[in-house]
C-alpha cells in the first residue's frame, strides 16, 4: 500500500517557523516496540486510510496489532475517510488528503484521553501532554473541532475502549501537570489570588514574546488587519481614554492593571495620575519597573492589591480591562458596587471584557449553568488550563448588573472582530519564538497557550465569543457630564 505521509520523525514544525518539542515515544507493557523496535503491521483497520510499510516506521511507535487495529477503527469512526486535514497515527496510517497541516496521533495514550473525556478536554489533554501534535497551521487543524465534539458511543468506540483498557488498564493517563488544581471557596480572596497566579505568574519574559513590546494582554483596536500590533494596542488605550474623557491631573484607577500599559499611556498622553492594582506578583513587579523606566513613578502607583481592599477613593475615572472575567457571577454585584463607591459623582467607569452571545434559540437548555446564566460550550479546557474560575457573562446580564450597582450605562461597543485579529497576532508571535517560549515555560505550558489562543480566535470569528466595552457613569444629581453625542 502506498504511503502519502508516513510519520517521518518525532519533531514537527509549527506554522510561521520554530521547532516544536519532540514527543517521547512510549513503550507499553507487552508491546512489540520501543526505541529500535522491529516495526508493526500495515493493516488498514478500515477503508479510507493509508498505512506505512513496517520498514518505513520509526522505532518506538509500535504497539500490539489489536491496539493498532482498534486505534485505526476509532480514528475512521471519528473523522471519516476524508477529514479536512491529514490525520495520522504513529504507525503511518493516515486519513484525509495530502495537506500542509497534519494532526499526528503520537501514541495510544492520546486516544485513551479522548475516550475517557469525550469532546474538547480529552483531546486538549493529549495535545498539552505531547501525545497528539499539530504540524503546520493550527487554525486549519482546529477545523476538526466539530468532529471531535461528536464523539459518541459506537461499535468502534466501544471496541477501542475495551482493547485499550486490556492493554493499559481501565484508568486513563494522569492529566498534564499544567492543569490547575485550586483550593478553597470559589472567588474568595485567597483562591482568586491562586487562580490569577496560575495564569499570569508564568513568566514576564514569556508574555513579552507573545504580546510584543506593548505588553498588553487584552483586545487591541485595529484600523485594518495590516495594522501593527503595538499600534493597535495603543489605539485601544487611546479609545478607552477618550471614552473616559480623561483630563490632566485627574485620578485614574486601573483595576487589573497587568503590566501597567494602560496607565503609562494615560499618564503620557492625558496627564493623569494613576493607581494600578493587580494580584499577580510578577505583573506588579514588572509594572513598577516599567513605570520607573518611563520616569513616571511620581504619577503612577502600582499595588499588589485586591479590588475589595481599596480604601483611598474617590477617583475621577476607573478602567477595568480584562478583569470582569475573573470576578465571577456571584461577585459581580459586589464588584460594580465597590467601583461605584470609589468614584466621585460624575465619575466614569469603562468596563472592557469578554462576553458570550445570548441564546435566542434556547440552545443552552442542556448546557451547564451558573444560576440563570449558561456557561459557554466546551469550557472545560479553558477552565482547567487557562482561566481557572473564569466566568463569561452575557452582555445584557452584565449591563443589568452594572446598572444595579448604581451606574448609568451610556455606551456599549462590541469589538469581536478586533479580538480575533489580536489573538492571531499573538499566535504568530508565539510560533515565531517557539524555542524561546519552551525554554522559558516548558513545552506543556507553551502548548496550552498555542491551543487556547488559536481556538479563541476562531471562536471570536464565528461569533461564539464577543467582547464589549461598556461605559458607565456615577450620576451627579441627575447630571451625567457626558457629551450630547459621543465622539469616540
Amino acid at each position: 500500500m502506498t504511503v502519502d505521509h508516513p510519520v517521518e520523525s518525532q519533531a514537527t514544525t509549527p506554522a510561521r517557523g520554530g521547532t516544536l518539542p519532540a514527543a517521547s515515544p512510549s513503550t507499553a507493557p507487552g508491546g512489540r516496540g520501543g526505541p529500535g523496535g522491529t516495526g508493526g503491521t500495515d493493516e488498514t483497520g478500515g477503508t479510507g486510510g493509508t498505512s506505512a510499510p513496517p520498514e518505513a516506521r520509526p522505532g518506538g511507535f509500535d504497539w500490539p496489532p489489536a491496539v493498532e487495529k482498534a486505534s485505526r477503527e476509532l480514528l475512521l469512526d471519528l473523522f471519516g475517510p476524508s477529514p479536512a486535514v491529514r490525520v495520522e497515527l504513529w504507525d503511518g496510517y493516515a486519513l484525509g488528503p495530502r495537506t500542509g497541516t497534519r494532526v499526528l496521533v503520537r501514541n495510544p495514550h492520546a486516544l485513551r484521553r479522548a475516550l475517557s473525556h469525550p469532546g474538547e478536554l480529552g483531546f486538549a489533554r493529549a495535545f498539552v501532554a505531547g501525545d497528539l501534535e499539530i504540524d503546520g497551521d493550527i487554525f486549519e487543524a482546529l477545523a476538526l473541532r466539530t468532529r471531535i465534539a461528536r464523539l459518541r458511543p459506537s461499535a468502534a468506540v466501544l471496541r477501542a475502549a475495551v482493547v485499550l483498557a486490556r492493554q493499559f488498564g481501565p484508568r486513563p493517563p494522569q492529566p498534564p501537570p499544567e492543569e490547575a488544581r485550586l483550593r478553597g471557596r470559589a472567588h474568595s480572596r485567597s483562591r482568586d489570588a491562586e487562580a490569577i497566579s496560575h495564569h499570569y505568574d508564568v513568566s514576564n519574559d514569556f508574555y513579552r514574546l507573545v504580546l510584543g513590546p506593548a505588553m498588553t494582554y487584552s483586545c487591541a483596536v485595529w484600523e485594518s488587519p495590516s495594522t501593527d500590533l503595538a499600534a493597535a494596542q495603543a489605539a485601544k488605550h487611546e479609545l478607552i481614554c477618550r471614552k473616559l474623557g480623561l483630563r490632566p491631573d485627574e485620578r485614574l484607577l486601573d483595576v487589573g492593571c497587568g503590566w501597567g500599559s494602560m496607565l503609562l499611556h494615560a499618564a503620557r498622553h492625558h496627564g493623569v495620575t494613576g493607581v494600578g492594582i493587580t494580584i499577580s506578583a510578577e505583573q506588579a513587579a514588572e509594572a513598577r519597573r516599567r513605570v520607573a523606566e518611563a520616569g513616571l513613578a511620581d504619577r503612577i502607583e502600582i499595588r499588589l492589591q485586591d479590588y475589595r481592599e481599596i480604601t483611598d477613593g474617590p477617583f475621577d475615572a476607573i478602567s477595568s480591562v480584562g478583569m470582569v472575567e475573573h470576578v465571577g457571577r456571584a461577585k459581580l454585584p459586589v464588584y460594580f458596587r465597590t467601583l461605584f463607591e470609589l468614584l466621585r459623582p460624575g465619575g466614569r467607569l469603562l468596563n472592557h471584557g469578554i462576553s458570550f452571545p445570548g441564546d435566542p434559540a434556547s440552545a443552552a437548555r442542556s448546557r451547564p449553568r451558573i444560576g440563570p446564566v449558561p456557561l459557554p460550550k466546551d469550557a472545560d479546557f479553558l477552565h482547567r488550563y487557562v482561566f481557572p474560575d473564569g466566568e463569561l457573562h452575557e452582555i445584557g446580564a452584565l449591563t443589568t448588573l452594572m446598572q444595579g450597582g448604581g451606574f448609568e450605562v451610556r455606551h456599549i461597543e462590541n469589538l469581536r472582530e478586533h479580538y480575533a485579529l489580536t489573538l492571531r497576532a499573538w499566535v504568530s508571535n508565539l510560533e515565531e519564538h517557539w524555542d524561546e517560549a519552551v525554554a522559558l515555560v516548558g513545552a506543556g505550558r507553551a502548548r496550552v497557550w498555542r491551543l487556547y489562543m488559536a481556538g479563541s480566535a476562531l471562536s471570536f470569528e464565528a461569533g461564539l465569543s464577543q467582547i464589549h466595552q461598556v461605559l458607565g457613569v456615577r450620576p451627579d444629581a441627575g447630571a451625567s457630564h457626558q457629551p450630547l453625542r459621543p465622539s469616540y
